[in-house]
């Protein structure tokens, strides 16, 4: 496990689940960097975050995806430090990372049903927060 300088906040934990659906396919996009850029900064959930963080939480779920059960490391430290009633919220924010360069390839939806499965986010809510996603990132063109 990598060394952590404090434990993981509740805003630690969503910005670990962003950081994993834009690494999940191992190529980070900087549209997705943006995406988790403009949630840290305007979401009222990270209203007393210190974006300092951003960069140890980055280097933990690196860190985490090297090792061989890493992803469940991730997903176990989640549920101990993330609020239950903020689950839904780690997976829309999952889901608009992986939306916000408008392609969703294997890694990116794998992550996501993983996520999904972990959080015990029910199918109908899910199903709601990804059509939310996908209408908040549409472009003018239909492709």
């Amino acid at each position: 496990m990598p060394d952590l300088p404090h434990a993981l906040s509740p805003q630690d934990c969503l910005v670990a689940v962003m950081i994993a659906v834009s690494a999940s396919d191992e190529n980070i996009r900087t549209s997705e960097l943006l995406r988790i850029e403009a949630s840290v900064n305007h979401l009222p959930v990270f209203g007393d975050y210190d974006m300092d963080r951003i960069k140890t939480v980055s280097r933990v779920v690196f860190d985490l995806f090297a090792e061989e059960d890493g992803l469940d490391a991730l997903f176990g430290l989640v549920r101990e430090n993330l609020p239950e009633h903020l689950w839904e919220t780690a997976y829309a924010l999952g889901c608009d990372v992986a939306a916000a360069d408008g392609m969703l390839g294997a890694p990116e939806l794998r992550i996501l049903q993983e996520i999904r499965h972990e959080l015990s986010i029910d199918r109908l809510h899910a199903a709601a927060i990804e059509r939310g996603s996908r209408a908040r990132h549409m472009t003018l063109s239909e492709d």
